[in-house]
């Protein structure tokens, strides 16, 4: 046991299945185990940036119902880089100090902060900038952040992508179709490559690799001259068109945002005459329902971890995992590189031995 600490922990960054597991186990182990107080922060740095700062009292009872329920009970946002954060005359403003102070007014003597490689880098800053005990978990769908294998909310990602191919096998091969879905991966595609495998596509695309529409094409003609009439294709979101031109959209806020491959693909192979083709396009599906039992594992173990981590004062460090077991590690190292799909890694090798064109 420890002596007597208020600690505070957030959510930041994009939503994802998982966050509300990791949070009980926040609380359980501060808690129960050490007799700590858990002040739960609303909207991520948001939340800290009020006066008085939007904070929760987080105790045990409340945390029955978190293990198998989505998204996360504290809101999040992945909006307004505190440095230079949107005002409404459209000006931009520093805001760090607000967000520092809103950090002593709670008298916190830490903070866990769960978000990807963003989050992570400003929070690292505020941190720094502010004098606070910051301790990190890695979550996100994309599976990107350095260092760890495991980020939580990927696995449930993975399960969804999964189900989706699937399903749509059934009704390529009653059409006689390609069937292209298209799945989220802002700058990895570890989605659609284990998402692919596990659910059985022809032809994965991702942003690592390459690919020409011509090696597409013949890939589904193959297909057709051995008598299957249908093929699946799993693209990530990232991936650009054959020239290597991004493909984005503007929003109705004003903001850019990837998307438009699947459609592109799809008008590429009809305009050859290659087959008829459908998309689909998952989109944030991937983010919502109930956590799978890794994500909850996951959640669970990185959220013990945290907590004895602080009690041992060990800060500016972010749990991971890796070779079957939670390590902690620099939070600088974790977001120095983010985490590419490796294109001669198991993964490629084993799509590659299953006949999967990768675009290489």
């Amino acid at each position: 046991m420890s002596e007597q600490k208020r600690i505070g922990i957030l959510t930041s960054g994009g939503d994802c299945a998982g966050l509300n597991p990791t949070i009980r186990a926040v609380v359980l182990r501060a808690v129960e185990h050490y007799g700590w107080e858990v002040m739960g922060i609303r909207q991520a740095t948001h939340g800290l940036m009020k006066d008085p700062p939007d904070a929760v009292s987080l105790q045990p009872q409340q945390m029955d119902p978190l293990l198998t329920a989505g998204g996360t009970i504290l809101g999040t946002t992945n909006k307004g880089n505190p440095f230079a954060f949107p005002m409404a005359d459209g000006t931009v403003c520093d805001r760090s100090a607000d967000i520092i102070a809103g950090y002593h007014q709670l008298g916190l003597d830490a903070l866990i902060g769960i978000g990807g490689d963003g989050s992570m880098a400003i929070l690292r800053q505020l941190a720094q900038q502010g004098n606070w005990n910051l301790v990190g978990i890695p979550k996100t769908i994309d599976n990107d952040v350095g260092v760890t294998e495991w980020s939580v909310g990927f696995d449930t990602a993975v399960s969804i992508a999964t189900e989706a191919v699937e399903r749509l096998q059934f009704t390529a091969a009653s059409h006689s179709r390609v069937l292209i879905l298209e799945v989220m991966g802002r700058d990895a595609g570890h989605i659609a490559i284990s998402a692919g495998i596990a659910g059985g596509a022809d032809i994965i695309l991702i942003p690592e690799i390459p690919y020409a529409l011509d090696n597409v094409c013949a890939k589904i003609k193959e297909r057709q001259q051995q008598g299957r009439n249908h093929c699946l294709i799993v693209v990530a979101e990232a991936v650009r068109t054959e020239t290597g031109t991004p493909l984005t959209y503007t929003d109705g806020l004003g903001e850019c945002r990837l998307g438009g491959i699947g459609q592109y693909l799809s008008e590429q192979i009809c305009g050859r005459h290659v087959a008829e083709t459908r998309v689909t396009v998952l989109g944030h599906v991937q983010r919502g329902g109930m956590p799978s039992p890794t994500d909850r594992l996951i959640g669970s173990a990185f959220g013990v971890a945290a907590v004895d981590l602080i009690a041992e004062d060990h800060f500016d460090q972010i749990v991971t995992w890796q070779n079957r077991q939670v390590v902690s590690v620099p939070i600088l190292d974790a977001i120095a590189h983010y985490r590419a799909v490796n294109t001669t890694g198991t993964l490629a090798k084993t799509a590659r031995g299953l006949g999967i064109y990768l675009g290489d």
